[in-house]
């Protein structure tokens, strides 16, 4: 490895020689002094080089080769730099500068940047490498990382076990409609589009718990600023659950400790970064069943449009802004949805069956999962799905799953880059995806 010392490791350090590396950000070159703020993926330091070096080697009848390799740096050159040290408090970036003694330009940036500041989204998603150079962006990962972590390190220390379902499959497991068709040697198969029959199949397998942070495919056309061909998907599954409350409630601590590990470690600069002043949800979540909130929506003036039974995007945020001013909650669990709109998988109750033991839940106007407990009895599977329109026969193999005991279970699927999206305020998925999958992306 390179010994280089990371740029947000140099304040600790007492004056002397350190060496760093990173990308050139600006340069200032004047009469007297040369300056380079250089950045690498942990911050920004300035560096300086006095021309009085200059001035003695031309007397001698030398070349300042430093002083012209500064003069010649363009933006995102990567260089690696060896020098002084110093601790001045009238240095604006942080204190402290390194005066340079040498300076090896390992790479060359072209002189003109293909983007900028002002560049519209799909011109920087074009040059994606160097739109995630902005300090900003690349927050974005860090607090993706550490929310990952913290959940991982939640199910971890309560016993689940982590699977890796197939993302290449036989045939659907929810919706025709939605799938992306491959050629699969001298066949065809489907991209997943959901891990949901082999989250099952773990219960019937005796795991009692699992979760899985994978991709999914989605065959849908759609151009909103929440959907994508593919996207992350943080999905759980637990068994012996009396209804879809287990679910959310284990749903909520989950998010309690993941926002906990992200405040902690970077609610200061996602204040700096994106003036949001993020805050740890209190629990519980609000609960409101489907028919009352929109009973809700509906006294605000707004009359859901669906010839279903089923919420709409405005009706999400109509039923967000009554929780927000009711409750100060930025979270709410819609729940007992019609069985109309929902798969057949999804447990129904007693009392009522057209509804479902299922839930939505809505972040910041904008759903973000759902979940629900599933129904495990393999004669009422059967029946669910001739009512759905469909043949049992065809999904023989998932009805297997069921056929030799499997414990009551419940289970969520949450879109990752939409927590993030409505986490760091941020207009659309493609800010939030390293790299955007959509009906007219598929580059870089």
């Amino acid at each position: 490895m390179i010994e280089r010392t990371l740029i947000s490791d140099l304040s600790p350090l007492p004056d002397g020689t350190v060496t760093v590396a990173g990308w050139v950000d600006t340069v200032r070159d004047q009469k007297k002094v040369q300056f380079v703020v250089l950045r690498d993926e942990s911050g920004a330091v300035q560096l300086v080089r006095p021309r009085t070096a200059a001035d003695v080697l031309a007397a001698n009848g030398e070349v300042d080769e430093i002083a012209d390799a500064i003069s010649g740096l363009a933006q995102g050159s990567f260089v690696t730099v060896t020098g002084e040290l110093k601790h001045d408090e009238r240095v604006k970036l942080g204190g402290i500068e390194v005066k340079i003694a040498t300076l090896v330009v390992d790479s060359a940036a072209d002189p003109e940047t293909p983007i900028a500041p002002d560049s519209g989204i799909d011109k920087r998603m074009d040059w994606r490498f160097l739109d995630l150079r902005v300090p900003r962006n690349a927050l974005i990962f860090r607090v993706q990382t550490t929310f990952e972590h913290a959940m991982r390190t939640y199910w971890v220390e309560r016993g689940y076990i982590e699977i890796h379902t197939p993302k290449i499959m036989a045939s659907a497991s929810e919706s025709n409609a939605e799938l992306f068709k491959v050629e699969y040697f001298e066949g065809s198969a489907f991209l997943a589009q959901s891990p949901q029959f082999f989250k099952q199949m773990a219960q019937s397998a005796g795991f009692g718990k699992i979760f899985e942070i994978a991709p999914v495919f989605r065959a849908d056309p759609s151009f909103t600023s929440r959907h994508a061909t593919e996207y992350t998907s943080v999905d759980a599954e637990i068994s012996y659950v009396d209804s879809h409350e287990d679910v959310m409630t284990m749903q909520e601590e989950l998010l309690v400790a993941a926002f906990t590990a992200v405040v902690d470690k970077h609610g200061s600069e996602i204040k700096e970064l994106f003036d949001v002043d993020l805050t740890v949800p209190t629990t519980p979540f609000p609960r409101i069943p489907l028919a009352e909130a929109k009973r809700i929506v509906a006294d605000r003036g707004y009359v859901v449009p669906r010839a279903d039974a089923d919420m709409d995007p405005e009706g999400e945020r109509q039923i967000a802004a009554y929780v927000k001013e009711t409750f100060d909650h930025d979270f709410v669990f819609l729940t007992d949805y019609d069985a109309s709109i929902r798969p057949f998988y999804h447990m129904r109750h007693d009392d009522d069956p057209q509804l479902t033991k299922s839930y939505d839940l809505i972040y910041n106007g904008t759903e973000i999962t759902t979940g629900a407990q599933r129904e495990h009895r393999v004669d009422v599977l059967e029946a669910q799905i001739r009512e759905k329109g469909m043949k049992p026969e065809e999904l023989g193999g998932y009805l297997d799953f069921f056929r030799y005991g499997a414990p009551s279970h419940g289970g969520f699927g949450m879109g990752l880059a939409r927590v993030l999206m409505l986490m760091l305020r941020q207009p659309n998925l493609r800010e939030v995806t390293y790299l955007f999958r959509g009906p007219s992306r598929l580059t870089p």
